[in-house]
């Protein structure tokens, strides 16, 4: 899988891709993580990607041209990758014409925009995302971008409901929940025994877990737990998992 993350600020990434999963699934070459910088495509000499919100207003508005050749530039680079080396040679300068040149045959190609207006991030969203080939990420950032970059996305989605000051922080948590969906990333069977994948009618949280020690500070490990019947441990489990979600996430029980 590739992901290709448009930014204004791709040093905010160095650190958060170079530990833990992220970093074995890219060293097994499950995943390829691409930085585009945004800046790259503007046209002018000061290199302006933003500009004044028509009808007046606070703050600055990213542009749409510009945004829009960051996308066929990480659109056609997928494309190239499988052309022909005589056709790169004449469209490597232009990702516009190479975006027209060549027809991207693969339909498991999405790009999203990072949005506090966009529809909520599940797991489930998560679980479409890493059966992708191609996930484009767009970071906004100022006021955001021009609304006509919607004709050029597939769909905008948000992390909570809250605003943040850039798209950056949002994608590197929507990159982490999805890299470690791949195959191959994770011990098996570790991501369908976790929350919002339990469940049969309703995703529920995650079940209470212990180790070692078996006492502390006056707390035990629940009984159940040590009795070495696995059936009724499952049974506990997941009435501790509804119980829980009953408590705490009251909407996910709702039909």
């Amino acid at each position: 899988m590739k992901i290709s993350i448009l930014t204004l600020f791709p040093e905010m990434f160095v650190g958060p891709f170079d530990h833990s999963i992220i970093k074995r699934a890219k060293e097994k070459g499950l995943v390829e993580i691409e930085l585009i910088n945004i800046r790259d495509f503007a046209t002018d000499k000061h290199q302006m990607v933003d500009d004044s919100p028509y009808g007046g207003g606070v703050g600055m508005v990213m542009k749409v041209d510009v945004v829009h050749r960051a996308i066929l530039h990480a659109k056609s680079s997928v494309i190239l990758e499988r052309s022909d080396n005589a056709a790169i040679e004449s469209h490597k300068e232009d990702p516009i014409s190479r975006s027209r040149s060549f027809q991207d045959d693969n339909k498991k190609t999405k790009v999203v925009l990072m949005t506090a207006s966009g529809k909520p991030f599940k797991q489930a969203v998560a679980k479409e995302f890493a059966a992708l080939d191609h996930l484009i990420l767009i970071c906004g950032h100022y006021e955001g971008i021009d609304d006509r970059i919607k004709h050029f996305i597939d769909e905008e989605v948000s992390i909570g409901d809250f605003v943040l000051t850039g798209g950056e922080l949002a994608t590197m948590v929507i990159t982490d929940a999805v890299t470690r969906l791949l195959p191959g990333a994770i011990t098996d069977g570790a991501t369908e025994d976790e929350s919002f994948s339990l469940g049969d009618d309703h995703p529920l949280l995650e079940y209470p877990h212990y180790t070692k020690p078996q006492v502390y500070e006056g707390f035990a490990v629940p009984e159940i737990l040590l009795s070495g019947n696995h059936p009724k441990v499952a049974m506990w489990r997941h009435e501790q998992a509804l119980e829980k979600t009953k408590r705490v996430r009251p909407d996910l029980t709702k039909k």
